[in-house]
């Protein structure tokens, strides 16, 4: 992180929706704000841990910063780019991709004093996406997504999804094998074919790891036909807590598909869900039905994640029940749990 940017130590917004020892505990994690290529021209919005973020991309690089102007607070975000400098739309003062104030036009011959720096944070850039953290002083690794790299594979990026649910309910549905037969018949499951079979998951160095076989196709209902007779689905989980996922589907003739379920937690009850996609087959193909395909499966799982209750993941294992196909949603709890966490709502 720059020395000329404000490096004020992480602490949870006065509004913040958790409570203050699961913020600290989140804000040592990377998370996705935005993609790459919705950062160009003009200053974007995010909002991280129920901080409000501006990102903007000048000549001289990539910024993430508080979306507070440090001289009379107005959001940076209502500014404009011009050249190498952030340009604030209330009084005009100009900061750089550092985060340092470099001029105030009233008093173009004064050198702005380091208090008007902004609460800047670091910024990269993977997976198409724009990745930052709000302690990083004790950051954690950006889970990693190897096919995104591999020319053998081609890259995909839909666009994010606004939930308004929590990322823990969004996560652990995504690593759920027992809702595809009621939740996504429409997309791919079968409704006939409900049954879990026994599967393995570990503990991992990272996370956790599920390794989930079954007969349930992962080819849209429209191409059922192209799965072989008799074919087994392998599904490959892998979490890398608190709120990333990534799975590995393993088509028929080698076939590959990753996708990689990066939540950003907007606050302790919305999420903003952002999924790269990686392919090492029909690489010619419109990725137009792909984009469709995955919008009707995500719009399938949020649709219930925005009505569970609570709203946010419960924690404690006798607060819900259980089956044995919830062996990898009950892994992910206990491995929110051992990070520190509860998840009980911030005192109001």
């Amino acid at each position: 992180m720059p020395q000329s940017a404000t490096t004020t130590p992480a602490a949870p917004p006065c509004a913040s929706s958790f409570n203050p020892q699961d913020w600290a505990i989140l804000a040592r994690h990377w998370y996705p704000v935005a993609r790459i290529q919705d950062v160009q021209q003009t200053p974007v919005t995010a909002r991280l841990l129920d901080v409000p973020l501006v990102l903007f991309r000048s000549s001289e690089g990539l910024c993430v910063a508080r979306d507070v102007c440090p001289h009379r607070g107005v959001p940076l975000s209502m500014g404009r780019l011009d050249g190498d400098a952030l340009v604030c739309a209330y009084h005009g003062l100009r900061f750089g991709s550092d985060g340092r104030c470099r001029k105030i036009p009233a008093q173009p011959e004064l050198k702005p004093a380091a208090r008007l720096n902004l609460t800047h944070y670091p910024a990269i850039e993977r997976y198409g996406l724009i990745w930052t953290c709000l302690a990083p002083d004790e950051a954690s690794e950006i889970p990693p997504m190897p096919s995104w790299d591999d020319p053998a594979h081609q890259t995909i990026l839909p666009e994010p999804v606004d939930i308004a649910g929590s990322a823990g309910r969004q996560v652990e549905g995504f690593v759920d094998v027992a809702h595809f037969a009621f939740v996504h018949a429409a997309a791919f499951a079968d409704p006939d074919n409900s049954v879990v079979p026994s599967y393995d998951t570990e503990f991992t160095d990272f996370g956790l790891r599920t390794h989930y076989a079954s007969s349930v196709s992962n080819y849209p209902q429209g191409l059922q036909h192209l799965a072989p007779p008799d074919f087994v689905w392998l599904r490959v989980f892998e979490v890398y807590p608190p709120f990333s996922a990534r799975l590995t589907v393993h088509f028929p003739a080698v076939g590959l598909l990753n996708i990689l379920n990066a939540a950003c937690p907007v606050s302790a009850t919305r999420t903003r869900l952002f999924v790269p996609i990686t392919r090492n087959f029909d690489t010619g193909s419109p990725l137009e039905p792909v984009y469709a395909f995955n919008a009707q499966i995500f719009a399938e799982d949020q649709a219930l994640i925005e009505r569970q209750w609570p709203l946010q993941l419960p924690l404690d294992p006798h607060e819900e029940a259980h089956f044995a196909a919830d062996r990898s949603s009950l892994g992910y709890r206990r491995l929110l749990r051992e990070m520190g966490l509860s998840f009980k709502s911030a005192p109001t």
